[in-house]
């Protein structure tokens, strides 16, 4: 490439970039990291995202995508490659990250997902791309037969994309969840590529506890229904053990819901409407995000699904969280940090869209845990108090046990302490355990402590001593970097870079929290 194309390439992005400026809210994020969260008393460069609506976002993807095509020759991408805007976040700095989608031929890429970092004036600062692989196939051509329903794709999760059909193929899973498994094959020989489960699960039991709670609620003719005026109009539905469709609204007489038993219906209805709405405000307060896909339109929980199902879910293609009722029917799985796992797989669904399955998988499920143990903690609830501990009222082991443990995930029989390069084999609720770690370290740092009168004594790889900075800065590194760095393939080592850049954009090059970043990835062996 001549510098000359060089030049030109960069002057046509600085235009887009500045398109899409103006269609972005300026304005610093509602939570601001800072001293008070037991860190150091650094003050952020920058927060993330400055929307102040819902409709700011839908602003500024229009011009985004109006010049997606001088985006993608800016890029030098291909002339059958196109670019199709998701999401655009400026952050307090001036840089506006704007994630897009690629098609080839008109073909969908999966995994060529990339995201464009531009400064306030304009310059291009740099691009995170999904795979590093020039987009092309020698043909579109399919040359194996397959099912009419199948999607012809390009698949680029490997070093050389090709030629795929994805196939959906529906059923149910051993523990009785609903299944989407997809599955990637190249459509000239007919191997199969890949397969992940779009269905994502917490993996947890019985939780419905967290004492006498307000609801939002809308009169509805002579009585009232769980419909949440003030959070999208989030509704909560009672499937009547039901596998499909949405049941019943729920409604009431009095807007007096519940008796905290499982031996009432509305019971668990509560505690999944309460659970939405502390996650629905904790992305607001914490993250300045409005909703899950920071549309301001609410998603929905559906409570009582099939017989004596334990577990709950997180379902894509409704846009809604489904619990079960544990084995024996009265135990229904909507605890506080259940309901907040549920919805971040929606919020990195509209963000990273991290892959469901290897080591991208295991920061899915790591996500998930992050933001609804950080929504249990925001809740300040007195019945179920904030802490480490996944799943910790749930009882699922018969023991007492919590589900996970993020201070030191092995704890469970099953997860993963540190990195190694088997971890991507494992299921993702175990793999999630680096992630799950290094969040704990990076929020509270290794050795014995007591938070809210649990204990911890967290361990490093390498028996090296790190320093927590507080779990507030940790959610937003780990927010920055989910937002606009990591892409559908990030894995462990992608996600070590993508959360050191957070923290540099947030507290500097040289500042305490991005050495504390290095040393927690460290101390779970992610070097």
């Amino acid at each position: 490439m001549t510098p000359h194309m060089n030049t030109r390439r960069a002057a046509a992005l600085a235009a887009v970039a500045a398109m899409v400026v103006v269609g972005v809210q300026t304005g610093a994020a509602n939570a601001t990291p800072g001293a008070s969260d037991g860190g150091s008393s650094a003050s952020p460069r920058t927060a993330s995202p400055a929307f102040n609506s819902a409709s700011a976002r839908t602003t500024a993807i229009k011009p985004a995508q109006s010049e997606a095509a001088s985006a993608a020759a800016s890029l030098g991408l291909g002339t059958q490659e196109k670019l199709i805007a998701r999401d655009v976040i400026k952050d307090a700095g001036g840089t506006v990250h704007t994630r897009y989608e690629r098609t080839y031929a008109g073909l969908p890429v999966l995994g060529g997902d990339l995201v464009t970092h531009t400064a306030s004036s304009g310059k291009l600062k740099g691009v995170t791309k999904a795979t590093k692989a020039r987009i092309s196939v020698p043909s579109t051509t399919a040359k194996i037969k397959t099912a009419a329903s199948a999607r012809k794709v390009i698949w680029a999760r490997g070093t050389t994309p090709v030629l795929a059909f994805e196939t959906v193929k529906t059923g149910v899973q051993k523990d009785g969840t609903p299944s989407r498994l997809h599955i990637i094959t190249d459509a000239v020989t007919g191997k199969k590529l890949h397969s992940y489960e779009a269905i994502e699960t917490a993996g947890v039991g019985n939780s419905q506890y967290s004492g006498k709670v307000d609801l939002s609620t809308t009169a509805s003719g002579s009585g009232f229904e769980l419909t949440d005026g003030d959070r999208g109009g989030h509704k909560t539905y009672d499937l009547g053990q039901g596998e499909s469709g949405t049941g019943d609204l729920v409604t009431d007489d009095d807007d007096t819901w519940g008796d905290g038993t499982g031996d009432d219906r509305q019971t668990a209805a509560v505690d999944a409407h309460y659970g939405a709405a502390k996650t629905w405000d904790f992305y607001k307060s914490a993250l300045g995000r409005d909703g899950i896909a920071g549309d301001g339109k609410a998603a929905y929980s559906r409570v009582h699904y099939g017989d004596a199902y334990v577990n709950a879910f997180w379902d894509d293609s409704c846009f809604c969280m489904t619990y079960g009722d544990g084995a024996d029917n009265k135990s229904a799985l909507t605890g506080l940090d259940v309901a907040g796992h549920e919805m971040s797989h929606g919020l990195t669904a509209a963000t990273a869209n991290l892959d469901y399955a290897g080591e991208s998988g295991g920061l899915n499920e790591a996500t998930s845990d992050i933001f609804g143990t950080s929504v249990e903690f925001f809740a300040d609830n007195a019945t179920d108090v904030g802490d480490y501990l996944i799943g910790e009222k749930i009882d699922i082991n018969g023991d007492g046990t919590p589900l996970r443990y993020m201070d030191e995930p092995s704890k469970d029989g099953g997860s993963a302490d540190y990195w190694d390069s088997s971890v991507g084999d494992q299921d993702v609720h175990y793999s999630s355990g680096v992630a799950n770690h290094f969040f704990y370290l990076l929020a509270e740092g290794s050795g014995a402590k007591t938070i809210n009168g649990v204990d911890y004594d967290s361990p490093t790889s390498d028996g090296s001593t790190v320093t927590g900075i507080g779990r507030d800065k940790a959610v937003q590194i780990w927010y920055k970097a989910l937002s606009e760095y990591m892409t559908s393939t990030t894995d462990y080592a992608a996600a070590r870079v993508a959360t050191e850049k957070a923290a540099t954009d947030l507290y500097g090059a040289d500042s305490a929290e991005l050495a504390s970043v290095s040393a927690a990835w460290a101390g779970v062996n992610v070097k």
